[in-house]
């Protein structure tokens, strides 16, 4: 039998059930920013219009090379653009299931998706954090899903109201010092 009509290898074949990102919880929806919204349709219209066309060019080259039992630009051009492709099918879903959500069109003084609450906590320390969607959630920047445990006690919150949530560390209690709404870039 010709190579050209056998699997390549059977981790490939494994790799396209893997989901790229995060899940959503059955029944959740999809809430974003606009800011969250643009970096998504960014991101595939690059795959899309940039990064795929290019390989797709490679991967054909490669092919016309002849052997492609050894060719390792054939080989990894595939994969790559498998990847690329589960990427877009993963990016597709969620640009087509969002359900974008401006926060800076938000007047209310409890917390709810898209609010920056700033906190105080037992030891006196300040943090703020933004409640954003699931495909924008950056620790590091202070921005935590709107299904994480912090947010969820954050949740229709007001200034002066104390929170208490489950953390890895143990249940912490916290005090919420402000909630404004604002654009998040």
């Amino acid at each position: 039998m010709s190579k050209a009509f056998t699997k390549e290898s059977q981790d490939d074949e494994e790799d396209d059930d893997l989901e790229p990102g995060p899940k959503l919880p059955p029944g959740v929806k999809n809430y974003i920013t606009p800011a969250g919204y643009a970096r998504l349709r960014e991101e595939f219209l690059h795959l899309m219009n940039v990064e795929r066309p290019e390989l797709v060019r490679t991967v054909a080259w490669a092919a016309s090379n002849g052997d492609r039992s050894e060719n390792a630009d054939y080989k990894y051009g595939k994969r790559r653009l498998r990847e690329i492709d589960r990427r877009i099918r993963f990016l597709t879903r969620r640009i087509d299931n969002a359900e974008v959500i401006d926060p800076a069109t938000r007047d209310s003084d409890q917390a709810f998706f898209g609010a920056t609450v700033t906190v105080l906590d037992p030891a006196g320390e300040t943090h703020t954090y933004s409640i954003v969607g699931m495909d924008e959630v950056d620790p590091g920047r202070g921005r935590v899903s709107w299904i994480s445990p912090i947010a969820k006690a954050l949740l229709k919150a007001r200034e002066g109201d104390a929170v208490t949530f489950r953390a890895p560390g143990g249940v912490q209690e916290l005090e919420v010092v402000a909630v404004r709404y604002r654009s998040l870039d």
